[in-house]
């Protein structure tokens, strides 16, 4: 082992260990003395090794999730600035429209969303009740408008765990992932907890101050997170060409608290188009066999396929645009018949005499396009029957069928409260 290996796993072992320490219950000022006594300064990748390891190691997620907040604080003004790759021009993170800088403008306009907005209204909002407010009394109804805009965060949050995470976990950078997706649940919990607080009348103000300012901390260290460990190592990890396929997908799932960004790289439809399957074929290597079903998503086996219809919850039944029967799923509990032998047959000979005018009308509206859907809901027996009607089409607007969805929902309407654990 080299000199630098050496000292790069005795860096590694001491960060381990005062995770563990305030894991353990030790102070954070002790922490602090151990850390400023071994070096002065500390990579965001040697942060992320030590998790791993320590997840690796048999600690659960859930203790260095608890962690987080406690060692973000401890590294706060003493993590090292990481050499950054040289990127071509069109590639900088710095350009608009770049994955990383509507990161970082999401960031900023989170940022001044609590620093100037909701922290300002928790003085008056706490003084609505003391009546000691030495300006105009903000109301409950502000309060929770503001915080109603915050919640916004949720479109940064599924950005980064939907798009970030699934490439960092692609070049080896499993634990922050792990541990960032925890923490994020955990603000988006108490973020709208909080929030239904604010405009609980018989909710305590003082209490409900305090919840609010702790989701805004815990904001705030999420912030430095992302852009203090995270960021470094994406970009220093990512091709451009992932970048671009984040680029491609991010429409997809929106932004916060910012307008749509401009288009980074060529954002036409082909290019989307050939991003999404880039990344199929990422997902799905030695998948592309004899047989195979190439779809935008992915790449299925037929039996793969099979499966996944016949275990929807639903039944499933395909006419397709020259009005007969093509396809329909089996499942294990069918709610109407259907037998190989309606494979081909119109689907209006599928129907008694007194629902066939419904069905032609139907099948009308549908390819004239003055409908997309149709729901019907009907007793039988114990169940509870949600039928519904959609219109396919494809890409450039040509009618390709129609299909049939089928529930009984007898069962959803007696769902009452949560769950959230298993049986």
């Amino acid at each position: 082992m080299t000199e630098d290996m050496k000292n790069q796993n005795d860096r590694k072992q001491v960060i381990k260990e005062i995770l563990t320490d305030l894991n353990d219950g030790k102070s954070l000022e002790d922490a602090r003395e151990k850390f400023r006594a071994t070096f002065t300064g500390v990579a965001s990748s040697e942060i992320a090794a030590a998790e791993a390891e320590l997840i690796g190691e048999g600690v659960p997620i859930e203790e260095v999730q608890r962690l987080c907040s406690v060692h973000a604080a401890l590294f706060e003004g003493s993590l090292e600035e990481e050499p950054q790759v040289t990127l071509d021009i069109r590639d900088s993170t710095d350009l608009p429209g770049h994955p990383v800088n509507t990161l970082r403008r999401e960031n900023r306009a989170i940022e001044a969303l609590c620093r100037q907005t909701i922290v300002p209204l928790l003085g008056h909002f706490v003084g609505d009740e003391s009546g000691m407010a030495d300006e105009p009394q903000a109301t409950a109804h502000e309060l929770s408008a503001a915080l109603t805009a915050l919640a916004d965060i949720k479109r940064h949050y599924q950005r980064k765990e939907n798009l970030f995470f699934p490439y960092m976990e692609r070049h080896g950078i499993s634990a922050p992932p792990k541990v960032m997706w925890g923490v994020d649940d955990e603000i988006r919990a108490a973020l709208s907890q909080a929030t239904r607080a604010a405009g609980d009348a018989a909710a305590n103000r003082a209490q409900t101050a305090e919840a609010i300012r702790a989701v805004i901390v815990a904001i705030d260290e999420m912030i430095s997170k992302e852009e203090n460990i995270m960021l470094p190592m994406v970009m220093e990890a990512f091709s451009a060409e992932e970048w671009k396929r984040i680029s491609h997908e991010s429409d997809d799932l929106g932004y916060c608290l910012i307008d749509t960004p401009p288009a980074w790289g060529d954002r036409s439809g082909s290019e989307r188009a050939a991003g999404a399957d880039a990344g199929a074929e990422a997902a799905t290597a030695g998948q592309n066999s004899a047989g195979a079903v190439t779809l935008p998503t992915s790449i299925l086996q037929p039996d793969e396929l099979i499966s996944i219809f016949n275990t929807l919850p639903v039944d499933i039944t395909f006419v397709g645009a020259d009005d007969t029967v093509r396809y329909f799923s089996q499942g294990p509990e069918r709610i109407f018949a259907r037998t190989k032998a309606i494979i081909g047959r119109r689907v209006v000979d599928c129907h008694p005499p007194a629902s066939i005018s419904v069905v032609k009308h139907l099948l009308s509206d549908f390819k004239a396009g003055t409908k997309t859907h149709e729901d019907f809901w009907i007793k039988q027996g114990d169940a509870f029957v949600y039928i519904r009607y959609f219109a396919l089409h494809d890409d450039a607007g040509n009618y390709l069928g129609a299909l049939e969805v089928t529930q009984n929902i007898a069962a959803l309407q007696a769902l009452t409260g949560e769950k959230r654990l298993m049986d």
